[in-house]
């Protein structure tokens, strides 16, 4: 089954990877320790397509014949409740690949996607994907260290969720953002506020309280802009134990 139709969704050739964007793939657990053939297989079959914000990848329920690497941009991971209101449940960004697990399960895409930014995403289809398998083993086994690094994550979210109180889990979403190094940094939301509320588990009003706490560690926002006086400081508070 092809994507979701979407007027915003235009192909581009299939081997439209740029050197930048070979680079980002390499920076994936799924393709990291791929030899250069391996990964040239995969463009070969893969389909690069740039996407327009407010465009749909895939609908929950739909058959999860395929699976996708973010090149640029974000996307949103989200179910839909009986009542049609959203349940986000990931938001993916830049260099991550999504929705391996489903399309090895020959079943359904358990959640919507939707792209919340412009960007471009690769696309690889099941029977391409299959086709690179028989090719080089390897790629089968890149393939288990992404989803064993996703399950990771998983229970670090549901932690966080569990366990430390919305000022630190707004601190920590807050540092994967920072530019690396310490120090003073300054940078933009990459989607708005409501979004990074609903990706959180709390309410806009339980994230505006979080946020205004943090201005005692150094943190500052002025709609989408974040300054954040000491990179170091925002960390510890992260890693405080709660008691």
């Amino acid at each position: 089954m092809s994507e979701t139709p979407n007027p915003s969704a235009r192909p581009l050739p299939p081997h439209s990877l740029s050197a930048q964007d070979v680079a980002a793939l390499r920076a994936i657990p799924l393709f990291a320790k791929l030899s250069d053939r391996a990964l040239a297989l995969l463009a070969g079959v893969a389909q690069v397509r740039a996407v327009a914000r407010g465009a749909t990848l895939f609908v929950q329920d739909e058959p999860a014949d395929r699976f996708f690497v973010l090149l640029d941009g974000w996307v949103k991971l989200f179910r839909l409740t009986r009542d049609g209101a959203e349940a986000v449940v990931h938001v993916i960004g830049p260099a991550e690949s999504f929705a391996e697990a489903a399309m090895f399960a020959d079943g359904k895409f358990p959640v919507c996607a939707e792209a919340v930014t412009d960007g471009r995403v690769m696309t690889l289809t099941a029977d391409g994907f299959a086709r690179c398998l028989r090719e080089d083993e390897r790629i089968a086994f890149g393939m288990l260290g992404s989803l064993s690094l996703r399950l990771r994550d998983l229970v670090t979210q549901i932690e966080q969720l569990q366990v430390q109180p919305a000022p630190q889990r707004v601190a920590a979403f807050l540092l994967r953002f920072c530019p690396a190094g310490e120090g003073a940094a300054s940078f933009a939301l990459p989607f708005d506020k409501a979004l990074v509320a609903r990706r959180l588990g709390m309410q806009p009003e339980t994230f505006s309280r979080a946020l205004a706490k943090l201005r005692a560690v150094g943190v500052d926002t002025q709609g989408g802009a974040v300054t954040v006086a000491d990179r170091g400081a925002l960390r510890r508070f992260v890693e405080a134990t709660v008691d």
